[in-house]
């Protein structure tokens, strides 16, 4: 399994194992689930906000229905 990355080139096995060993070395065991959690809710809440952002399509093709009559209607 290799990851192809631009600037990096070839991540390997090794190499992932050892940037997840330097991580529990720096956070140790008891912080990684935190941060796990952390960052899970992050994404959650980024989609939530992605998906509140966005007009459905059905409201959306509505919306320009009554804007291109009300338009028809001034001409």
């Amino acid at each position: 399994m290799f990851l192809q990355l631009p600037l990096l080139g070839i991540i390997g096995m090794q190499e992932i194992l050892i940037i997840a060993v330097v991580i529990l070395v720096l956070f140790g065991g008891k912080k990684i689930p935190e941060l796990m959690r952390g960052l899970g809710s992050g994404v959650k809440s980024f989609k939530e906000g992605m998906k509140e952002g966005m007009p459905d399509d059905d409201e959306a093709k509505n919306d320009t229905r009554q804007q291109t009559e009300k338009k028809e209607d001034e001409k």
